[in-house]
């Protein structure tokens, strides 16, 4: 991201929905880097939500749904307990981002390009500001569907 990028604030899109392809890194052991195909996808229809597709050059990718500000906080700082921690990466991983993911069957370790998930971010702005989620909740669906009903 350019300096000037950093200077315009992200101006409101019409789509709902956006996609970003990266090539992210599995950290299987120190010093041993797995690349794999990798997809961010953001809805307004889920505002708080990020879902990060690992494998998407298989038939079931593995889906992660990620908080948007647990993301946005990691870019600057360590953030998270659990089953997602984000942080900056320090050293030889300088430049990255470092997603520790817990799951109920799978554990993981996963380097982003720090560049291309603060792009992603910023995009997602354009789709729903900061600050803003809550105008995108059906609250009424997600009260029938908590209890059972038919909206």
């Amino acid at each position: 991201m350019t300096e000037d990028e950093d200077l315009v604030p992200p101006q409101r899109s019409a789509s709902t929905k956006l996609t970003f392809y990266l090539v992210l890194d599995v950290v299987v052991a120190p010093g041993l880097d797995v690349p794999v195909a990798a997809s961010l996808r953001y809805s307004a229809a889920e505002p708080f939500v990020v879902h990060l597709d690992n494998h998407v050059d298989l038939p079931d990718p593995v889906t992660w749904a990620l908080s948007r500000d647990l993301l946005l906080a990691g870019l600057e700082h360590p953030v998270g307990l659990g089953d997602l921690a984000v942080r900056p990466g320090r050293g030889p991983d300088a430049g990255s981002i470092l997603l520790a993911l817990r799951g109920e069957e799978e554990d993981a370790l996963l380097r982003l390009p720090e560049p291309a998930l603060r792009r992603f971010l910023r995009r997602t702005e354009c789709v729903v500001p900061v600050g803003c989620e809550t105008e995108h909740l059906d609250l009424n669906a997600l009260v029938a569907r908590l209890l059972d009903r038919d909206p």
